[in-house]
């Protein structure tokens, strides 16, 4: 790298250090607080064991549970993913005793349990990795308060100037030696305290990271729910195909076949009367063909079928009332029912920008990079999307979860609004398509 780069780079590497600087005080105090957690957890472990500490196990539990939790996010700031084992906890519980004992059978039972105690023991000692960060820049500062003169009244003091990198400082050369070594330090500390937390990222990972067995447990479980949602809402897509079929084009059809039976009735005695019933007729046709049409279109769009996943969300962005932009980049074809469950996700998004977010532009944005299909869809809308309230949002990330997809969605007040949306694939041979 140049130096003009590196001076370039330098103020974002000052406020990253300065922001570890910070984490790292907190992982060290957390460690502190490891010590004293390790301990009252044994102790009502051991409580339990004998019969009482029922009540406050659960407690101390959630307060261990919740600084293992803490140093995974900062862990995770470190760029060191470390994915939350813990079992799911029991819906229904009783109130009463039972309940609190159910809930300490939940809790011992779960590997990850025992895990938390061996890192809370463990990181009593290697989370004070947490102070080096400050413990160097505070050399950093002493040597530049050396140096700046605070050398002479130590040396009057003492008879002796104080040692700085092995170096008394007692004279103005080597005053100006300690300045130079405390200005490399502090450019080392900028450029590498990151070390630190990404070494205590990495121990946390070992230790409060799922083993393969957790994974497994939470992959069968992941994939239990994803197949429930999965009939749920293939037997809710049948139920609307029924009721759509019986309230639209069975009505129709039913219609027709009345009329068909007055016109034949008045075909010889009242030709004006079954040149009417015969219009009648074909504009119930004509109806039901249409209601036929839009049946199959709600189902799989014939534009997929016919033109691919790109023309598709082209034609969602032209056919918007709003402003829609969409940029694809798919060199291939995708698998039916996940172009499918895509195309009907975009299709709702931005719905939901039209109706409920007041938008008036809209990004979309598709592409593959070998492994994931990607997609990105982003309004100027209000914002205040939540998945957690409504239908909406929850039923594209369940639709999308039935093929191990995921939806993250960004919308703090005020706009705007941005929900990225991933499955993972592959690529079948290119489709051709226009551009």
């Amino acid at each position: 790298m140049n130096i003009r780069g590196a001076l370039h780079e330098f103020p974002a590497h000052l406020r990253r250090s300065g922001a570890d600087l910070v984490v790292g005080v907190l992982i060290a105090l957390g460690a502190m607080l490891s010590v004293c957690l390790f301990l009252v957890t044994a102790y009502f472990v051991i409580l339990f064991v004998i019969g009482i500490g029922a009540l406050m196990l659960p407690i101390v539990t959630r307060w261990v549970r919740w600084l293992c939790n803490a140093n995974r996010r900062a862990a995770a700031r470190a760029g060191v993913q470390v994915p939350v084992p813990y079992r799911p906890e029991p819906t229904e519980v009783e109130k009463d005793i039972v309940g609190w004992i159910r809930r300490c059978k939940w809790i011992l039972t779960d590997p990850a349990t025992w895990r938390d105690l061996l890192w809370l023991l463990l990181n009593s000692v290697v989370g004070m990795i947490g102070f080096l960060p400050a413990a160097v820049l505070y050399y950093v500062l002493e040597g530049l308060a050396l140096a700046g003169g605070l050398w002479r009244p130590i040396l009057r003091a003492r008879g002796t100037g104080r040692e700085y990198f092995f170096v008394p400082i007692q004279s103005q050369p080597t005053a100006a030696l300690g300045a130079l070594a405390a200005a490399a330090l502090f450019l080392v500390w900028v450029r590498y305290s990151p070390v630190f937390l990404t070494a205590h990222a990495h121990f946390t990972r070992l230790l409060l990271g799922p083993t393969e067995r957790s994974q497994l447990t939470v992959r069968v479980q992941h994939l239990a729910e994803t197949r429930t949602g999965a009939l749920d809402a293939a037997a809710a897509e049948l139920r609307r195909i029924e009721r759509d079929l019986h309230d639209g084009a069975q009505a129709r059809l039913v219609s027709l076949g009345m009329t068909l039976g007055a016109l034949e009735r008045q075909l010889g005695n009242n030709p004006d009367e079954a040149r009417r019933l015969l219009l009648d007729a074909r504009s119930s046709s004509v109806s039901a063909l249409r209601e036929l049409r839009d049946l199959v279109r709600g189902i799989h769009p014939p534009v997929l079928a016919e033109r691919g996943l790109a023309d598709a969300l082209r034609a969602l962005g032209l056919a918007s009332p709003l402003q829609v932009e969409v940029v694809v980049n798919i060199p291939g074809e995708v698998a039916p029912p996940l172009e499918s469950a895509l195309y009907f996700a975009v299709s709702e998004l931005l719905t939901n920008a039209l109706k409920y977010a007041d938008a008036e532009h809209v990004e979309v944005s598709a592409w593959h990079d070998g492994a994931v299909l990607h997609a990105w869809v982003l309004d100027d809308g209000r914002g205040g999307a939540d998945p957690t309230k409504g239908t909406g949002l929850h039923g594209i990330r369940r639709r999308l979860a039935t093929f191990d997809g995921t939806l993250d969605v960004t919308s703090p007040l005020g706009g705007p609004t941005a929900i990225k949306m991933e499955i993972p694939c592959v690529l079948s041979s290119p489709k051709t398509s226009s551009s």
